[in-house]
């Protein structure tokens, strides 16, 4: 990975507005979260975004993390012994922590991409992938969560309704009010829109 200079003029504004997304409150609230689900061997980060940014780089913190989620015997991420120094090995290993973090349920729209966490780029959306995990492993409340339960917000569940047959012909026969009503609609009175066009020679 090639050293990346100072960005300047339209480059440094946007990286600026990005690097104001990140809240240092919700960073203690991940790193407790993580220190709790991991263990203490974890560590902790120096605070501040830089910090954060170093302590989960390599993909090693973060591996054990998706991997506490799940029971022993299905840990879908490998976590090599000694963290990887090589930086195209760092990278699959983070790259292998989004795979499974998709697969336990966390959405797109809701995944960084490696570079986000590798050069600092946006660490905010490394947040919000870390908040998506968390609310997902305490809304599916299949014991392996361990922490504050609200420290994450509950995704909202499904809640199926089941009708009879005769409440489902019932509702047939009810116009919703969002339909309106055609009563006393006419035409009458019309008359063809705009004036015609003026052509003046």
């Amino acid at each position: 990975m090639a050293n990346k200079g100072p960005s300047y003029g339209m480059s440094r504004e946007v990286q600026s507005k990005i690097e104001k997304k990140y809240d240092e409150e919700l960073e203690e609230r991940l790193v407790e979260w993580i220190v709790v689900q991991c263990g203490p061997d974890v560590g902790r980060p120096d605070r501040g975004r830089l910090g954060f940014q170093v302590w989960l780089k390599n993909g090693v913190i973060l591996s054990k993390l998706v991997n506490s989620l799940y029971p022993d015997g299905s840990k879908p991420v490998k976590v090599p012994e000694n963290p990887p120094s090589m930086v195209f090995k760092q990278m699959e290993q983070v790259a292998q922590f989004l795979k499974a973090a998709e697969d336990y349920g966390v959405t797109k729209t809701d995944m960084f991409q490696t570079v986000d966490l590798f050069e600092g780029k946006d660490m905010a959306a490394v947040q919000r992938t870390l908040m998506a995990l968390g609310s997902l492993a305490v809304t599916k409340n299949d014991g392996h969560y361990r922490g504050d339960p609200n420290w994450f917000m509950k995704k909202a569940q499904e809640h199926k309704r089941e009708f009879t047959e005769s409440q489902l012909q019932e509702g047939k026969h009810v116009i919703g009010l969002q339909m309106g009503s055609n009563r006393g609609a006419s035409q009458a009175g019309m008359t063809g829109y705009g004036r015609p066009r003026q052509i003046i020679s």
